[in-house]
């Protein structure tokens, strides 16, 4: 059969419901990266060490895990709406916080309620496209939603510079709260109800077979099962093959998009800071871009049959590559750098394929824990390598080794834990 973009929804509405998202999605990168770009004034303003600065960056990501396993059940016991409308009530006060803040302790707690607050804004509306949108538009859907996501991390840059001599960075805060406070309108006001019309459900159940052929080796999921918690999450063998690259390849990967790139620019390449701060502005549009080609070619792959599993496969070795040659050719790559660290993060946006794959391979009412978990996976692995990286370096340093070779030690061992994923994916494939 022909499966029409939208189970139950006009395109219109359709379309309107994902612009109501995205643009909270937006927000919700842009406040997860605006620390990099305050760094310099909020140290001056607190005298914050290294140590406070680090801190603080991870406070989002810890805020943001701490409520992904919970998340997903509330997602489908109480609908995404709901969820995402609670969920970004707490983002708006933490952004106030944020702003009226008058010591680092009040930074950091406000910092991680911003993680909190946040960490529906791609949750819920990945489940939300599981309930309402076909498979081959949740794939589309899906990569534009990351596409957003990227436009946010690029506006954190200069853009931000540019206001901050305007509004500074108390000011900005408040913007962010306000423009947070305007998306839940928004979403309040056009995203459906909780559930998928009856008709809309039999529609899923009769295409989603022939959409996704056998991505799980899982048996449909009992209704005792679905509701009964993640273990039906944990156990099922395609989402226990994709869970370690989710956490090493697409955890890494942003980690290293987030934090490492423009260190080793600056550290091995010898950029100057502000050639660095351009070059991961190019990266993050490049990013972007890389998001809007998969959200136009997504369809065109589903109806050829060609899995998320099987593009990672041939794609990956490609990401692999790129990462092995800076970790051997360190500051030989020179004036190159930030060229390979923008085709490494975006060759990477392959692995993005895994997440959408996850939600559809489970039942609508068991795809936000799915969701979730996976989630919780990926940011997990952004802390562990941002933290792992940061520990091999200080660690190489103290046995004598330069700031250039310890940087590509630690990117070595990286690369061969990211290969180790490799493998891993490409047995669980073959099984």
């Amino acid at each position: 059969m022909t499966l029409a973009p939208f189970v139950s929804l006009s395109p219109r509405r359709a379309v309107v419901l994902f612009l109501a998202f995205a643009f909270a999605y937006f927000l919700s990168t842009l406040i997860r990266a605006v620390t990099a770009t305050l760094a310099p004034t909020l140290v001056q303003e607190f005298a914050l060490s290294a140590g406070d600065l680090g801190l603080l960056a991870g406070g989002y990501f810890f805020g943001f895990a701490l409520t992904q396993l919970p998340l997903g059940t509330w997602l489908d016991r109480l609908g995404p709406k709901r969820v995402v409308l609670a969920f970004l009530s707490v983002a708006v006060l933490a952004c106030v916080a944020f702003a009226r803040a008058s010591g680092f302790m009040e930074l950091f707690v406000a910092r991680v309620l911003c993680g909190v607050g946040v960490s529906a804004c791609l949750m819920a509306p990945l489940t939300s496209y599981r309930r309402w949108y076909a498979p081959g538009a949740q794939m589309r859907a899906s990569s534009w939603m990351l596409m957003t996501g990227a436009l946010g991390m690029v506006a954190s840059t200069l853009p931000v510079q540019w206001l901050l001599p305007i509004t500074g960075w108390r000011g900005l805060f408040l913007i962010l709260g306000a423009l947070l406070a305007l998306s839940m309108v928004l979403i309040a006001w056009q995203v459906p109800g909780e559930s998928v019309p009856e008709a809309a459900a039999d529609d899923l159940a009769r295409a989603a077979p022939a959409s996704i052929p056998a991505q799980t080796g899982a048996a449909p999921v009992a209704t005792a099962a679905v509701v009964s918690g993640y273990g039906a999450v944990w156990r099922d063998p395609y989402f226990r093959s994709l869970a370690p690259f989710g956490f090493v390849g697409y955890g890494g990967m942003v980690a290293i998009q987030t934090l490492w790139a423009a260190p080793w620019l600056v550290n091995v390449a010898g950029f100057a800071p502000v050639a660095a701060s351009t070059a991961m502005f190019w990266l993050n549009v490049s990013m972007m871009l890389a998001f809007l080609v998969w959200g136009w070619v997504n369809p065109w792959l589903a109806r050829k049959g060609l899995r998320a599993e099987q593009l990672m496969a041939w794609g990956l070795p490609l990401h692999i590559a790129l990462l092995l040659t800076m970790a051997l050719a360190g500051d030989r790559v020179g004036a190159y750098s930030g060229l390979v660290w923008t085709l490494f993060c975006v060759s990477g946006t392959v692995g993005t394929l895994a997440q959408p794959a996850i939600g559809m391979a489970f039942p609508p009412a068991l795809a936000g824990r799915a969701l979730s978990a996976f989630n919780l996976l990926i940011f997990s692995g952004v802390f562990a390598v941002q933290w792992g990286v940061g520990l091999l370096i200080d660690g190489l340093r103290k046995l004598g080794w330069t700031a250039p070779s310890a940087y590509q030690g630690a990117m070595g061992v990286f690369a061969i834990c990211l290969l180790w994923t490799y493998v891993h994916l490409l047995r669980a494939k073959k099984r």
